[in-house]
């Protein structure tokens, strides 16, 4: 019994920083830190920044596999209360800060249509894979493969 425990630790947290390591590298591909460290003009934290980034994801994954129980005595839990929401901001500036800077990504799409001598059809393209991928979704929800996950 202790050994199929250790077992499955190993692999939730191996699977964790799997996935981690996956959200690090778009992270970074997308240069979402040094952009910040540049804009903000604070790039000599830029270290910081990026084992902050690590840090938090590897408590996430910490939590998601040992998760702590919501009641730390009777009454109102104002403890717990303060940290969620903490983690719903931070969870928020990050989500937005992404979705900037993957926007900003998107602007190589032009560049590339010119590059290429693509004269006509970037706007069917664009949507061509906006609709594959909500086909994708419908496909997925419908069927309900994430009912076995």
């Amino acid at each position: 019994m202790v050994w199929k425990i250790i077992l499955l630790w190993i692999i939730g947290i191996s699977s964790g920083i799997m996935v981690s390591a996956g959200v690090f590298t778009v992270l970074f591909v997308v240069g979402l830190v040094p952009r910040f460290a540049g804009r903000t003009d604070t790039a000599r934290c830029e270290i910081f920044y990026e084992e902050c980034l690590i840090f938090g994801a590897v408590l996430a994954d910490v939590l998601s596999v040992f998760p702590i129980n919501g009641s730390l005595g009777s009454g109102p839990n104002i403890l717990l209360t303060v940290l969620l929401s903490l983690i719903g901001i931070f969870a928020g500036i990050f989500v937005g800060c992404l979705s900037i800077a993957l926007a900003e990504v998107l602007d190589g799409i032009p560049i590339f249509a010119r590059r290429v001598k693509l004269k006509m059809g970037v706007s069917i393209a664009v949507l061509a894979v906006a609709l594959g991928k909500i086909a994708g979704s419908l496909v997925y929800f419908i069927n309900g493969f994430f009912e076995g996950i």
